[in-house]
């Protein structure tokens, strides 16, 4: 297994990615948006870096995308010129959450966001849809439908880079071919909760055989639950804060989050558990490690700890960039986004000159 040198990034190191990103492409005149309310600030979470504005290219629907057992799929693509990014969002979030990255990309690509099933402007379904598996398969059609004859390349925050390599592990044949390269943020490719924040009380739970009754009975009472009075509570601020960010964090950026994650129903992210917390696609990695791909992790992550970034790109070896941004947790790509940009744009400038 090839152990690579870690890259640091962020304020607590005082060092940058190692990389510099290559020089803009010409820019060309393009409608514009502002930034979403739900997007991050130009700044880290308790940064002194100050604001500057950010507008993002105006969307176009992708109409039509359709997931193989029917569920329609909200699908955006901006920019007219550069390669094609296809970025998967996390899990109880939608594709908002990749505000920082759009903007960053604007006029070096072109970014396709999609809400994946259950989250956002997407569909639903049959619950028993909602797994890992299924969001691969999600994501193929994604491709098929804005880039049948270009490649692509593939980027993923937590559950979105789960459903990147579920889809290697289902078309490795693609990788090499049809994608270019993979960008992963704060994701795992198993062993999900064995050492994060709840691996405890699930390993208590599995060993006395109580793990498939709980998850049933979350989930048998998730309608009930999506009518009570809890969302917007303390209690759920402290827990988004706790579980996505690191101590410093602003409450804007909390409360922003938590009106999110509270958005998603019950019944959504009741019906992934199963699927997430026995995720494994460690089977994917040979695929993967075909393509340059970089691996972002946060050193504070509660929810992927940072020792699943750096087993990815141990396992994927000599073409794999590990970066670990320091001071950052699980919401890596909001709050300490220019480190997280940094690193998109050196893959992206990269191939776009291979």
């Amino acid at each position: 297994m090839a152990v690579l040198p870690t890259e640091r990034a962020g304020a607590a190191s005082g060092a940058t990615t190692t990389a510099p990103a290559s020089a803009p492409a010409p820019r060309t005149p393009e409608s514009t948006t502002p930034e979403p309310t739900g997007a991050s600030a130009d700044e880290g979470a308790g940064s002194s870096r100050p604001r500057s504005p950010r507008r993002l290219p105006r969307p176009r629907p992708v109409h039509g995308v359709r997931t193989g057992d029917g569920v329609p799929l909200h699908v955006e693509i901006r920019g007219h010129q550069g390669p094609v990014v296809v970025l998967s969002h996390g899990f109880t979030v939608d594709s908002d959450e990749w505000s920082p990255q759009i903007a960053a990309l604007r006029h070096r690509a072109r970014v396709v966001t999609w809400d994946q099933r259950g989250h956002g402007r997407s569909g639903w379904g049959d619950p028993s849809n909602a797994t890992i598996d299924q969001l691969g398969r999600d994501l193929a059609a994604v491709v098929d439908a804005v880039a049948p004859n270009t490649r692509v390349v593939l980027g993923g925050h937590s559950m979105g880079g789960m459903s990147v390599l579920a889809l290697a592990r289902q078309r490795p044949e693609w990788f090499g071919t049809r994608v270019a390269g993979v960008f992963l943020v704060a994701t795992s490719a198993g062993d999900l909760i064995s050492d994060g924040a709840l691996g405890a009380l699930h390993t208590a739970a599995r060993r006395a055989g109580l793990l498939p009754a709980v998850l049933q009975g979350a989930r048998l009472a998730a309608p009930l639950a999506d009518h009570l009075p809890w969302r917007d509570s303390a209690l759920g601020r402290w827990f988004v804060r706790r579980m996505a960010f690191t101590p410093d964090a602003s409450d804007e950026e909390v409360r922003r989050l938590q009106t999110v994650t509270e958005s998603v129903p019950l019944s959504v992210t009741s019906a992934f558990s199963s699927s997430l917390l026995a995720h494994d696609e460690s089977g994917a990695l040979p695929a993967l490690a075909r393509v340059p791909t970089t691996v972002v992790a946060a050193a504070d992550d509660r929810l992927t700890p940072a020792a699943h970034g750096r087993r990815i790109a141990e396992e994927l070896g000599p073409r794999a960039r590990l970066v670990l941004v320091d001071g950052a947790g699980h919401a890596v790509n909001q709050t300490h986004h220019e480190e997280v940009d940094a690193a998109l744009l050196d893959l992206v400038d990269g191939l776009r000159h291979r």
